[in-house]
């Protein structure tokens, strides 16, 4: 057995810049400023480099709702100005000539706007919302994604045959589907409607000469995560990414990238990789096309290896096949000598560079999730970064100077708010393998800085193959959680990301496996590094795989908590196997369908009910189809039955996420009054 006897590194709490005006008093965090804090989004470059375009979005807590508007800021200097338009904009882009574009929905529907010379135009008027777009480098066409029906040949057709929902064929209310999918994360399918790729010329008279571009029968971007990153534009070409849409779209994971030439010829330039090819990213002197491709179908969080495809040649090479790490961004330096990329390593997804010839790539940055690469001519970059203490806000790095930080969109709430100290520590897990946690804690909490013990807020993540990281989420935030009063631990058992693909690999069929002896261990671990950790005051959180965990907790390790957060978990295994959308993850981990599954009740967590004695609070969203609320139903009904302390919180407006601002609150409040419950001192 290895010896990690519990190795601590820590992370110091971002600095916060000097104010003019007096420092308030931290006090703790709470879900009201959750919902407050603004988010950040991706920043867009203007074409001299000098200034760059970003969404900044709010929330109106008593209208319950999110509002997005653009900000302009110079790269050079710190404070952004908000670009005047009505309604919400995002997506912002800039043209060769300096002119600004955007996705307004201003005139009653999303279309696209241009903003030069400190004028607003409406550039697109479809009968159907546009969901995304491109320019290309000469200004004089542009690409156009929106969902519409395969009926459909341009975005300028009839608004009834764009919008046909070929599902509901009358003359009743029922749904009709003769193949799968007929729901996808948080929606019904709509029959023969995708988001589908066109192309128009750009003149002074507007949009012209509508093309489809996407004539495959499928979703590109893809669904239902896809984005700009899967499409992009070159001087003759147009390069996108589609899983087709047919009977085997729950099973297979092929995404492929499709090249289509100013002729109109189309052709599948990945088509003898039967896995996923993603984020097509042509090199700006146009010579190569960069890529992310996984080497096993059916397997979803498959290693993303780097690829270059010759333009002129068709060869394609790896750069990145003895790196192990997975691929989470592609972009070019100016130059096209260089890539930037990122990567989950450990706790955190920083930024690397790589030459176009290979070797090792280089680490750039420090700690913290690195996304939204933008690179400048000089060689630096731009990016967004966030981590547990603050959400996104947008740095500047380069090789001499390092990181600067360009905004402070929310750097006067932070200054109120208490800070937390992440403490990383390793162990010894499951086979004497090396695992990686958090302990997090706010700085100036009373009962902290009076040395007394706390409560354990004992967090598990979800995927499997994810990571509770030095990252910032806006739903399940460890901050948050901590500032109620509790030591937040994390752990990266056997499955997570950013450790290799052998240990993202190990988890397959295996779920209550080694995950719970490195969970029981770095519980143990963390009682040892900070004896503040009460673990014998402890309650244990989890989503999805967490929920997962949650019940296989209930019954397997039913004496560690006082009391237990259930999120979306999946209670049952073989009914999960056939309510479940997208098949290939369950088939995946488990083994296949359930009905070749060697041993398919082996991790089942019904199984264990009858051991289950611990409270638990049982939450889900109705439109979740990913892990169908009825999996959280009979985990309540199995609590009841056994009048076991139990209480369910149903949201019949949301998916698997909890993304509206006032559920949010709810969320927040039920979570922290069901744990004080059990954890305050008698």
């Amino acid at each position: 057995m290895k010896n990690y006897k519990y190795a601590v590194l820590t992370a110091l709490a971002s600095t916060i810049p000097i104010l003019t005006t007096p420092v308030v008093q931290a006090r703790p965090m709470t879900a009201e400023d959750l919902a407050a804090l603004k988010r950040v989004g991706a920043p867009a470059l203007s074409p001299d480099g000098k200034s760059m375009a970003f969404t900044v979005t709010s929330t109106d807590l008593a209208e319950n709702k999110r509002n997005t508007i653009l900000h302009i800021q110079k790269v050079e200097e710190n404070q952004s100005t908000p670009l005047a338009t009505k309604g919400s904009a995002h997506s912002p882009e800039f043209a060769a000539d300096g002119s600004l574009y955007f996705i307004s929905d201003a005139s009653g529907s999303e279309q696209i706007w241009k903003h030069k010379d400190g004028r607003h135009s409406q550039v697109s008027t479809f009968n159907v919302d546009v969901a995304g777009f491109k320019l290309s480098a000469d200004n004089k066409k542009i690409s156009i994604w929106a969902d519409v029906s395969t009926a459909c040949n341009d975005l300028n057709c009839d608004k009834e045959i764009a919008d046909k929902d070929t599902a509901l064929s009358g003359p009743g209310t029922g749904r009709e589907y003769d193949k799968l999918f007929v729901r996808h994360w948080g929606s019904w399918e709509k029959g023969e409607h995708h988001s589908r790729l066109f192309t128009y010329d750009m003149g002074a008279e507007g949009l012209s000469n509508g093309r489809l571009i996407s004539r495959q029968i499928g979703d590109t971007p893809s669904k239902p995560f896809g984005g700009g990153e899967e499409i992009a534009m070159t001087g003759d070409a147009i390069f996108y990414t589609l899983r087709k849409a047919d009977k085997d779209e729950p099973r297979s994971t092929n995404l492929d990238i499709y090249q289509a030439s100013a002729g109109g010829v189309t052709i599948n330039i990945t088509k003898d990789n039967m896995a996923t090819d993603t984020m097509p990213t042509p090199s700006p002197n146009g010579k190569y096309l960069a890529y992310a491709a996984m080497k096993r179908p059916g397997y979803e969080s498959d290693k993303l290896i780097l690829k270059i495809r010759d333009l002129n040649s068709g060869k394609v090479r790896s750069l990145t096949e003895n790196w192990d790490r997975s691929v989470g961004s592609i972009s070019w330096s100016a130059d096209s000598k260089n890539l930037f990329i990122t990567a989950q390593d450990i706790l955190d997804h920083p930024a690397y560079r790589i030459s176009v010839k290979g070797g090792e790539p280089e680490r750039l940055t420090k700690g913290g999730n690195i996304n939204n690469i933008v690179p400048l001519k000089d060689g630096s970059i731009i990016y967004t970064k966030n981590d547990i203490n603050s959400p996104n806000e947008i740095f500047h790095y380069n090789k001499k100077s390092g990181a600067k930080k360009l905004t402070n969109i929310n750097d006067a709430l932070l200054a109120e708010i208490d800070k937390v100290n992440i403490q990383r520590f390793d162990f010894a897990g499951a086979h004497g393998d090396q695992i990686w946690g958090q302990i997090i804690k706010p700085v100036k909490n009373p009962s902290i800085l009076a040395g007394e013990k706390l409560p354990v807020a004992f967090l598990v993540h979800g995927g499997p193959q994810g990571s509770f990281g030095n990252s910032w989420s806006f739903r399940w935030n460890p901050k948050v959680i901590a500032s109620q009063g509790y030591v937040a631990l994390t752990v990266d058992f056997h499955g997570s990301v950013g450790y290799g693909q052998k240990f993202t690999d190990s988890i397959n069929q295996d779920w209550g496996g080694k995950p719970l002896t490195d969970l029981k261990r770095g519980l143990a671990a963390a009682a040892e590094i900070d004896p503040q950790a009460d673990i014998d005051n402890a309650c244990a959180l989890g989503a999805s795989y967490g929920g997962y965990m949650m019940n296989w907790i209930a019954g397997n390790w039913n004496d560690a908590f006082k009391c237990i957060v259930n999120h979306a978990g999946l209670f049952d295994l073989r009914q999960f196997a056939f309510e479940t959308e997208e098949l290939w993850f369950d088939e995946w981990d488990h083994g296949g369908p359930w009905w070749v599954r060697k041993d398919g009740e082996k991790w089942n967590p019904v199984n264990h009910v009858t051991n289950w004695k611990t409270p638990m609070l049982v939450i889900h969203g109705e439109l979740d189809f990913r892990v169908p609320y009825s999996q959280s139903i009979a985990a309540f009904t199995a609590l009841q039955r056994q009048d076991i302390e139990s209480k369910l919180l149903i949201f019949p407006d949301e998916n698997h996420w909890i993304n509206k601002p006032q559920n949010s609150i709810q969320w927040h409040e039920n979570i922290f009054s069901w744990m004080e419950k059990y954890t305050a001192e008698e």
